[in-house]
């Protein structure tokens, strides 16, 4: 795969290889290619938190969030939008075109993370976030 640059967070640029180990250093995740080989989706004990695509060579993001984020995020940023080929109500997508909108990202991802492992039954959340 390509390497596209992405902003994130304090201006740092970072590359898909580096926007690729931060989805795999949280708990217990995997890569997997079930839908092309150019469109990675990063999984919690096999529950998706995020899928990487390029649209028109921009680098795209979805990720699993409240609705009520979902919202107010696509009020104030252009580049993030209701999930492409999601749920609308639970998936955003973000796009990686240089705008203000990357500074979420991370925090994003977390989020994702955090609301699919909630999901999970107890003992599972204590052991991938900690939780008691």
């Amino acid at each position: 795969m390509n390497s596209y640059l992405v902003r994130l967070v304090l201006g740092k640029v970072m590359d898909y290889e580096q926007l690729k180990a931060y989805l795999m250093g949280k708990p217990e995740v995997t890569q997997d290619l079930p839908f092309a080989p150019d469109v990675p989706v990063f999984k919690v004990r096999g529950k998706m938190f995020a899928l990487v695509g390029w649209k028109h060579g921009v680098m795209n993001m979805n990720l699993k969030c409240q609705p009520e984020q979902i919202d107010a995020l696509t009020d104030i940023y252009p580049a993030i939008t209701r999930g492409y080929h999601m749920n609308k109500r639970h998936w955003l997508t973000l796009y990686f075109d240089g705008s203000d909108a990357e500074q979420e990202a991370l925090r994003l991802i977390d989020n994702s993370f955090e609301l699919v492992v909630k999901g999970m039954n107890k003992q599972a959340q204590q052991q991938l976030l900690g939780l008691s």
